[in-house]
């Protein structure tokens, strides 16, 4: 299943190209399935479900739920969990108690908020419920928060407003009990912002990330802790920032990552060893192996 209905359905659409010409090169029978008609079903003997969805609908729990209903397994985490995890407030508050470092921040619900005193500017303005960093925004400013904050609450109706932590972006990769090689992202404009992903040479990748291994086992366990903290299964991408310390701040995870060959998930399995194709058919059998059968 890729593509649906929401903000981020061109990012969709690859993810299921790559993964459709993956699981038919390994010799699965494979169908596609875009579920922007919302009186869609399900082909005839369907054994699991590859969901290659993003932002709403896909990461949202809904999805998950439609399935749940259906009786038929789908790759990922569960519909309650992946709701938590969709919603950044939600996994503030887990991250807050379960003593997971994350940047300090506040929700805004209209366009008369301002932050919380003790935040200062730089900020950032995230949508509470988006992915992909849609409606992403940095505010250097005083005079630049009003018309940033207005944007933001286009994509929703709440706002996280968080101190921009400055240093480096870091992402971890989770795939079964594995945790993968660390990945550093460096935009070439200011922010690691929707254009910055998907725009072809605006950004550097390094993976493993050039930290010492001290550093990068701390940023991995701390990674791992933050995908069972929210209930995550099977696999799914943990983002931090590390200040000028190296000391790192959650900032998201997320459940049904890009699955391009050039996402950030897929580069750093390919640097464990295993390659796209692989990890496409480990997701498969990570779905599978919660049922009584085996499939293909």
């Amino acid at each position: 299943m890729a593509g649906g209905f929401g903000a981020e359905r061109e990012v969709s659409l690859r993810s299921g190209v790559a993964v459709f010409k993956a699981l038919r090169s390994l010799g699965h029978d494979v169908r596609e399935l875009d579920p922007a008609n919302k009186g869609w079903c399900l082909p005839e003997e369907t054994e699991v479900v590859f969901l290659a969805l993003h932002g709403e609908f896909g990461e949202d729990g809904q999805v998950q739920t439609c399935l749940e209903n259906l009786e038929v397994p789908y790759t990922g985490t569960g519909p309650r969990e992946s709701a938590i995890a969709f919603d950044k407030e939600l996994t503030r508050q887990i991250f807050a108690r379960e003593s997971i470092p994350m940047p300090r921040g506040c929700v805004l619900s209209d366009s008369t908020s301002v932050p919380c005193n003790d935040l200062k500017p730089p900020w950032v303005l995230k949508p509470a419920a988006q992915g992909s960093s849609i409606g992403l925004r940095m505010v250097e400013e005083e005079a630049k928060w009003e018309s940033a904050l207005n944007d933001s609450l286009k994509y929703d109706g709440r706002v996280i407003c968080e101190e921009r932590i400055m240093g480096r972006e870091v992402t971890v990769g989770v795939v079964g009990d594995e945790v993968l090689p660390v990945v550093e992202v460096r935009p070439k404009s200011s922010a690691y912002d929707y254009d910055s992903k998907y725009t072809s040479g605006a950004t550097e990748y390094f993976c493993p990330a050039d930290l010492s291994r001290e550093c990068t086992n701390f940023i991995q366990e701390l990674g791992l802790k933050a995908f069972n903290a929210v209930g995550a299964r099977d696999f799914g991408r943990v983002d931090m920032m590390l200040d000028k310390s190296l000391n790192p701040y959650v900032l998201e995870v997320n459940t049904l990552p890009g699955m391009t060959e050039t996402s950030l998930l897929p580069k750093a399995a390919a640097v464990a060893g295993m390659e796209f194709r692989k990890l496409c058919d480990r997701m498969l059998d990570l779905a599978i192996s919660r049922t009584n059968y085996y499939v293909g």
